[in-house]
């Protein structure tokens, strides 16, 4: 492996990822012993989910922090209609430069079930050139889904963490993010999204990771407590349970199945990789079957010098300025060790570490053992 010499800085800074990477990782380094879980924590309710709602709309008494009008046509036009609504005209000729106005976009959640008259919270987002939102009001904006229809309306005083001041000279300084803000319980829900929550004869868990044996498992559990033939596994995600038509018993019963606890399968063994980053995570199912392996890098330094040629008095010469190259390679001296067979995290964790490797050595170490079918792990870069 030929790398390019770093500063001692980035070699230090590196050293000691690698050391609370690998030291992180020791501590996980036997299996544990599988526990049981609530089903809560392992799958959702079909059907039972949050939608989506976005809105565009108009932040007014901002302190001259609002979109600079001559570039942002869409906040004019925006206001004219506004005015237009309260039966104000402008001339036809008029040209207004605002500068307490910013156009935004309006996002929220709708949780499952939310009925009308219920409030949530929002978000809004400057979308011109409006360079801080704390102080304004956003305007009146209705909140639509996915499907077109107004489920939500939007109105309130916006709460912005950041602040920005600059100076005459042009310098500035910003904390945060100004440009955007949040508005609590600034909604008020408007439209209820159906669900069929109540409409058939069972209910439907998906687990949240895709797994045979879970879904088995809590088949079994669910079987166990409520009786044969009440819950049936559709596939590594979805079981269907039988429950109650009456919505208040169908309640009761979904807050029992939620609460009932459940050893979930075994992930499998998997060693992900962050190309970006050199993070490195090892599950602790991964094995390495026997194999030796050897560490070594190759560092190359190249420095430049330049010189003066200087000719001799009287000489029909120019001075010119010469460039020298040295380059110097060094070898650290190579690590090996011996992986014996059906090795654990917690060995692999140690044998690496003892030899002081870097993340990118341990990445270029993983890809070598999996390439010569030593590493019974998937192996995943991201």
């Amino acid at each position: 492996m030929i790398t390019l010499r770093k500063t001692r800085r980035s070699a230090t800074r590196i050293e000691l990822c690698a050391i609370a990477l690998l030291g992180a990782l020791a501590l996980f380094g036997t299996s544990p012993a599988a526990h049981a879980e609530r089903v809560r924590d392992l799958a959702s309710v079909a059907g039972v989910r949050n939608n989506q709602l976005v809105g565009y709309g108009i932040v007014v008494g901002l302190d001259g922090t609002g979109d600079q009008t001559t570039q942002t046509p869409f906040t004019v036009q925006s206001i004219e209609n506004m005015l237009e609504k309260f039966g104000v005209t402008l001339p036809a000729n008029a040209n207004p430069q605002l500068k307490n106005v910013a156009a935004v976009t309006v996002h929220a959640t709708l949780p499952p079930f939310a009925q009308p008259g219920q409030t949530i919270d929002v978000t809004v987002s400057s979308i011109g050139n409006a360079t801080s939102l704390r102080g304004g009001s956003l305007i009146m904006t209705p909140l639509q889904g996915a499907d077109g229809q107004v489920y939500a309306i939007a109105q309130g005083s916006v709460l912005v963490s950041g602040f920005g001041a600059q100076g005459a000279d042009g310098s500035s300084v910003t904390v945060n993010i100004p440009s955007s803000g949040r508005i609590p319980n600034g909604a008020t829900v408007e439209r209820a999204v159906p669900t069929n929550f109540d409409s058939q004869p069972f209910v439907t868990l998906n687990l949240d990771t895709p797994s045979f044996t879970t879904a088995t498992r809590l088949t079994e559990v669910i079987n166990k407590t409520f009786g044969t033939g009440t819950a049936e596994a559709l596939d590594a995600v979805s079981i269907r349970v039988r429950a109650p038509m009456n919505p208040s018993q169908r309640t009761a019963y979904v807050a029992t199945l939620q609460n009932l606890d459940v050893t979930p399968g075994t992930p499998p063994a998997r060693v992900i990789i962050n190309s970006r980053t050199g993070t490195v995570v090892i599950s602790s199912q991964v094995r390495v079957m026997p194999a030796a392996v050897s560490s070594g890098s190759l560092s190359v330094t190249i420095t430049e010098h330049y010189g003066v040629s200087q000719p001799n008095p009287f000489a029909a010469g120019s001075t010119e300025v010469v460039p020298h190259s040295s380059i110097d390679i060094r070898q650290q001296k190579a690590h090996m060790f011996k992986f014996p067979a059906g090795v654990n995290l917690d060995q692999i964790v140690r044998a690496v570490n003892s030899v002081g490797a870097t993340p990118s050595d341990l990445v270029a170490i993983l890809e070598a053992l999996k390439e010569a079918g030593a590493l019974h792990a998937q192996l995943i870069v991201i």
